[in-house]
This record gives structure tokens, C-alpha cells and sequence, in this order.
């Protein structure tokens, strides 16, 4: 554990507050946490989003017989955790993403997860019908490529309102960067299977003139 939500605290002439909606809380005592920029590990100001560490008794000492992968993840006693979280002006720390739904474009991070709600949006779905990957690019380091369920028609009809919907040009994938799929890889705990999207997009690419 990191954080948590708590009572409200109430004494004479003290009011503090223990909890916020949509945070995970204050950090538990002992527990240090850093926002950083991942990818300059400078840290960020209150508000804004970055890759969270964490430093505490409650962080382990490495993984047992993988030096270079406990490397990858431990950087002086600070543990690297791939969420991506915002700490607010009075400590709550929120998770607003995953470190590996996002994709380096152009010199910018561009969120999945942002763009996949705003297709759903588009396509006034309620299920999810769209996920959204990366595959390396020559130019731009990666570029978005967007698996879905939808007919013909419908993918139509979000791509034809897509230039509206707000969206970043960095961040708006290309039209001919839509593949079809029966139904989006899950893993058997139900959670999407990235490793598989990923697979299949860079399979759809291959001959592909992005």
C-alpha cells in the first residue's frame, strides 16, 4: 500500500481533511512519493501529471535473480511503480494513467487511454470498442494505431467527425491506421492483453505506407 483515504479529523479549532473524491489519498507515514516527468525525472509542480515513485519500508529490495530488471525499476532506494499520478496543493495523490499506455510522438506523450475515450465518444459507444496502441514510426518515433469492432459504416462516420473532435494533431491517429478486429484481446483476468494489441498492430502494419 501507498496511500489511503480517511476519516475526516475534527478537534477544536482543527479541521483536517482526510479524503478526496477520485484521489487514493494521503501517503501512509513513512511513505515518500516524487512526480516526475518521465522522461526527464525532474520533478513536476502540484496538479500536474507524471510518473510516480515511491520510497518507504513497504518497497522491496529487488526481484529475486533479475538484477537488470530490479535495475529498471529501483533507482537509489526510489521504486518506479509505471503509474502516471497527479499530487494536488493539499497532498492527495490521484492515478490518472498507466506509464504504458502512452507513446512518444514527435517529442510528445501522447495518452491512449485519452484518445481511445474520446473515439468512444465519437462513436456514441458504451462498450468499449476501441484500443489504442503504438508501433515505431521512422519519422516520429511511434505512431498511434487503433484497433476496433465497429462495421464499416459506423468507423465511417467516427472518422468523418474525427478532425472535430478536439483532440491534439499529435494525438489523432491516421484514418489508414484503423484495423478490424472481431473482438479486442483480453487477458483472462478480463483486462485488456497490450502485449497481443501490440503484436496484431504491428502485424496490421507490416506493408502498410503510414
Amino acid at each position: 500500500m501507498v496511500a489511503v483515504n480517511t476519516k475526516d479529523f475534527r478537534a477544536a479549532g482543527l479541521y483536517q481533511v482526510g479524503a478526496k473524491r477520485g484521489s487514493i489519498g494521503h501517503p501512509l507515514p513513512g511513505i515518500r512519493v516524487r512526480i516526475v516527468d518521465p522522461e526527464t525525472s525532474e520533478p513536476v509542480p502540484p496538479g500536474k501529471a507524471g510518473l510516480l515513485m515511491v520510497q518507504g519500508p513497504n518497497v522491496m529490495q529487488g526481484y529475486l535473480g533479475k538484477p537488470e530488471t530490479t535495475r529498471e525499476v529501483l533507482q537509489e532506494g526510489w521504486y518506479i511503480t509505471g503509474d502516471i499520478a497527479a499530487e494536488d496543493e493539499d497532498g492527495f495523490l490521484s492515478i490518472t494513467d498507466r506509464l504504458s499506455r502512452f507513446s512518444k510522438i514527435g517529442g510528445e506523450m501522447v495518452p491512449h487511454i485519452q484518445v481511445e475515450e474520446q473515439l468512444q465518444q465519437l462513436a456514441g459507444a458504451n462498450e468499449q470498442k476501441f484500443v489504442v496502441t503504438a508501433v515505431p514510426d521512422a519519422r516520429k518515433g511511434e505512431r498511434l494505431v487503433v484497433l476496433h469492432t465497429l462495421h464499416r459504416d459506423e468507423l465511417k462516420l467516427v472518422l468523418d467527425n474525427l478532425s472535430r473532435s478536439g483532440l491534439p494533431n499529435l494525438w489523432m491517429p491516421r484514418p489508414n491506421q484503423f484495423f478490424f478486429v472481431e473482438q479486442l484481446p483480453h487477458l483472462g483476468t478480463g483486462k485488456l492483453d497490450l502485449r497481443r494489441i501490440r503484436q496484431l498492430a504491428l502485424e496490421f502494419s507490416v506493408g502498410e505506407n503510414p
